[in-house]
């Protein structure tokens, strides 16, 4: 029997020419594009928002005043206007930005002057302080305002910006020059956004805490949203805000180690005097180029012949090896063209410039310079884990530059052990990238897999398959590079590149082996010292036994010459270490092995010091009433 199937109705849609659909296409601009995406920036969600503005600003204060060769001097306020909306100021005592700049600096997308320079900064792409301003105003319709002074005898200027996100441009709404801006010369950023402040992990005061670990050549004074509360309704209750920081301003001057005051202000002192080594710029490795923009190299190049080109635009490229990527790039061509160095650029089309990039491919060039590089250094690792982590055994290792896609970079990683340190939890990993703290995305991290990589069960550690090992361990890895490569704009997470992998693994697998050296010596100690107790039990009964059986033998010297039987094969037992955890020999005062990478921390010993005992130079003991950092 037939079957009918009905037929079901079709919408009915209207038909549009490309003419008609033409009219609803436009150019977006890339602060429209942000505007949508704000999460691909860091702010997607209110906690992270406030953050992420705090990093830029700091970040951008902190590139200002060590290229300018000023000692950071940072106040950072969040003040709190209601519950959900915050005002956040951060200064800096830096070189200031000239006022034609202002609008571009702070009110551009993707305008700045570290894009396309390979030099080490912490900045890299121009987006950060300009998308806090188009944060700010996107959820509170307030703009930023600018107070800069770039010179000392001149006025400084104030500007109130919003960013016009059609036109990704500045528009400014005021301006004035004032004369009471606090330092010579600086800049101040004042923005109103919605926002949720949280202490703990992933906070600002984390960010904070660490980046002063990482750059202790800086002094930050920061007043959180609960500093001076409620001050200006009661007279009574102590100091206003201003009040307040003017004596952590007074008092960042005399002391040496992280503050609080009666306010609540936080002050992270100055550690060092001295500036981070200055850094240079570098051209393009020619192994890092890739074949389109090696043609766009040679289009925009104001080089006439092909050497000059190769010799001015690239770095490690001397008249030789100049000469030999051409002899090689002729061979590839197969005589279709001629290739030297004498080749006029203007002739120089892409069968050309592929046996170029051929040739290039096919050849060993030295590694790029490192002076572009500025590594935080083995002692002031080890010196802020120290102040950071109540730990006893401490190490470093720095590696030797490397290369990634012909950008050089180098590994540092620090290691902390024992102590105060929790034992039944994983180790806890903290990030840095160009002395950035690095808070969010910690699994998608290269350094956090790094981490979960090496076998730690062979460093006497446990270790779950595939995950961190577990212990009383917090490990510090650096990444410092002319361009580290993050996996998102909003820089939280560095990319899983096997060369760089490759070096933060054989850091970590040498600051492994340091502290296995020292668990080894540790348990022998212990081993010792249990043989040598357990003689001692039974060393009266035996003395005993021996006197009666020749009242000859005198019980005092037989105990004397037993104990001293015992002490020479338990020996061990009286092992003492210096503070870099060297064996010393006690008769002639001199270290057993020499290895200035590693610190050893009695927290017993510790623990009975009274205040009165304490000595100023006693790193040990100062580290008593350091604020943990890493906590």
């Amino acid at each position: 029997m037939a079957t009918s199937t009905s037929k079901r109705p079709t919408s009915k849609r209207n038909k549009r020419d490309a003419e008609t659909m033409a009219k609803s296409q436009r150019e977006i601009s890339v602060s429209e594009f942000f505007a949508k995406n704000r999460h691909l920036l860091g702010f997607d969600n209110p906690r992270k928002a406030v953050l992420t503005t705090v990093k830029e600003a700091v970040d951008n204060a902190l590139d200002a005043c060590e290229e300018a060769g000023i000692l950071p001097s940072l106040f950072v306020g969040i003040r709190p206007l209601s519950e959900t909306r915050f005002e956040i100021t951060v200064r800096d005592n830096g070189p200031g930005i000239v006022r034609r700049q202002v609008e571009n600096v702070f009110g551009k997308l993707l305008y700045g002057s570290k894009f396309h320079r390979l030099k080490m900064s912490r900045g890299q792409q121009g987006i950060g302080i300009a998308a806090a301003g188009m944060y700010a105003l996107m959820t509170t319709g307030k703009p930023m305002v600018i107070h800069t002074k770039p010179k000392k005898n001149k006025p400084s200027h104030c500007l109130t910006l919003a960013i016009d996100m059609q036109k990704n441009k500045a528009d400014v709404s005021d301006e004035e020059e004032r004369h009471d801006f606090p330092s010579p010369t600086g800049t101040e950023v004042v923005l109103q956004l919605e926002g949720r402040y949280q202490r703990g992990k992933q906070s600002v005061d984390e960010y904070l805490q660490q980046t002063a670990i990482a750059n202790p050549h800086a002094q930050i004074i920061y007043q959180p949203p609960d500093a001076c509360k409620s001050r200006e309704d009661d007279e009574d209750a102590g100091p206003s805000l201003i009040d307040d920081l003017d004596h952590a301003m007074r008092l960042a001057e005399e002391i040496e180690e992280t503050t609080t005051t009666p306010g609540g202000t936080v002050i992270f002192p100055r550690a060092i005097e001295s500036l981070p080594e200055d850094t240079k710029e570098i051209k393009p490795h020619p192994q890092g180029i890739e074949l389109g923009m090696l043609i766009k190299m040679v289009k925009d190049s104001d080089s006439s012949q092909l050497g000059g080109f190769l010799q001015n635009e690239f770095c490690r490229v001397s008249l030789r090896v100049a000469n030999e990527i051409t002899d090689r790039a002729q061979d590839l061509v197969k005589g279709i063209s001629t290739i030297t160095n004498r080749t006029y650029l203007s002739k120089i089309g892409h069968s050309e410039c592929e046996a170029i990039y051929g040739a290039i491919q096919d050849m060993r060039f030295m590694s790029p310079p490192t002076d572009c590089l500025a590594p935080i250094g083995d002692d002031v690792i080890r010196a802020g884990m120290l102040k950071g982590v109540r730990a006893e055994f401490y190490t470093s290792v720095t590696r030797p530059p490397a290369v990634y896609r012909g950008n050089p970079f180098q590994i540092e990683v620090g290691l902390a052990f024992g102590g105060d340190l929790p034992s039944d939890e994983p180790g806890r990993v903290i990030r840095f990238a160009n002395r950035v703290p690095l808070l969010y995305q910690q699994s998608a991290c290269c350094a956090f897999k790094a981490v979960a990589e090496p076998i730690w069960r062979n460093y006497g550690l446990s270790q779950p398959k595939g995950s961190l090992p577990v212990g009383p361990l917090v490990i510090m890895v650096h990444m410092a590079s002319v361009w580290v490569p993050f996996t998102s704009e909003s820089k939280e997470a560095i990319a899983d590149y096997d060369e760089i992998r490759k070096e933060m693994k054989l850091a970590l697998s040498e600051c492994g082996r340091k502290l296995k050296t020292y668990l080894n010596r540790r348990a022998k100690v212990k081993r010792e010292n249990e043989r040598r107790s357990i003689f001692g039990k039974y060393l009266g009964e035996v003395v005993r036994s021996l006197n009666v059986i020749d009242p000859k033998l005198k019980p005092a010297k037989l105990k004397s010459q037993f104990e001293e039987v015992a002490r020479r094969y338990t020996e061990t037992a009286d092992m003492e270490f210096d503070e870099d955890g060297n064996v010393l020999k006690k008769e002639k005062g001199t270290r057993e092995k020499t290895d200035d990478t590693v610190v050893i921390v009695d927290r017993s010993a510790i623990e009975t010091v009274t205040p009165s005992k304490r000595k100023r130079g006693d790193a040990a003991v100062e580290d008593l009433d350091q604020q943990e950092l890493f906590a």
